[in-house]
């Protein structure tokens, strides 16, 4: 326009750049709320097997799901090498194996999908070649008995495996278990969608602000903090994507220690 000014137009063109500034944040925000996990490529690794066919051996573990059957895994689980657990924050995520290459595969390479629930310990009194077999840095699944079956035959006691990450097949709403006191949260996270790992969580009272909290061990999370009497929300972002979400009013003033909330999000 011929009438003007100079400073009219410097004005305007920063506020034409605050605007575009402010849709690019909004347009990532978007984006990273709406990531996708998406099925890795394949790698090469080995598998072996703990406990019998109940499973019972499994049970519990480095991840603190408890009771596998209760939190919905069930025997289609393994614990992981300490390069994948990461400290526990490979807890819950999937993966799909399939022996490979070996005489005591079942015909086909059938595919098993497992959930990451515990921790294979290395055993450095072991070669990792001969017994050692979740030495670092060695990618390695030691599934449930059960879940080994239904890839090669038990007797062979290592195979080697195809495996790549993909995304948990849960149904449902991200769950959380609740315990501690009246001055301490603790929260064990199951029923992970996405990528099924956690990096991170907070939780929100009816009365307060968002509280950060800090990882307990495995897949369980605590907050210092008195949050009795009032409704709780958390804030949840993943350990792969980074996605976050938010579960609103999960638990209700009155929730209980012991008991098992669901949320109405999870990841995709």
């Amino acid at each position: 326009m011929q009438g003007e000014t100079k400073e009219e137009m410097a004005s305007s063109s920063s506020s034409s750049l605050l605007c575009n500034l402010g849709l690019l944040v909004l347009a990532m925000a978007i984006a990273r709320a709406g990531a996708v996990f998406r099925p890795t490529p394949w790698s090469m690794a080995h598998a072996t097997f703990y406990g019998d066919e109940s499973a019972s051996e499994t049970m519990g573990g480095a991840c603190g799901y408890g009771n596998l059957f209760s939190t919905g895994y069930g025997t289609n689980t393994a614990a992981l090498s300490s390069v994948l657990f990461k400290d526990g924050f490979g807890c819950g995520s999937c993966y799909q194996i399939r022996c490979s290459g070996a005489s005591a595969c079942y015909r086909g390479s059938p595919i098993i999908t497992v959930t990451a629930t515990n921790l294979c310990p290395p055993n450095w009194a072991q070669p990792s070649d001969n017994g050692g077999w979740c030495n670092p840095p060695r990618v390695h699944f030691d599934m449930s008995k059960p879940a080994f079956m239904k890839i090669a035959d038990w007797h062979a006691g290592i195979v080697p495996v195809m495996y790549r990450r993909v995304p948990c097949p849960v149904r449902g709403g991200i769950r959380f278990l609740l315990q501690g006191n009246g001055y301490w949260l603790l929260a064990f996270v199951t029923n992970v969608g996405g990528g099924g790992d956690v990096a991170r969580m907070w939780v929100k009272g009816s009365n307060t602000g968002w509280i950060s909290m800090s990882q307990n061990w495995g897949a369980s999370y605590q907050a210092f903090s008195s949050l009795g009497g009032q409704s709780l929300s958390f804030k949840i972002m993943s350990y792969t994507t980074r996605n976050t979400i938010i579960a609103s009013e999960v638990a209700p003033s009155n929730w209980n220690v012991g008991l098992t909330y669901e949320a109405t999000v999870n990841f995709h």
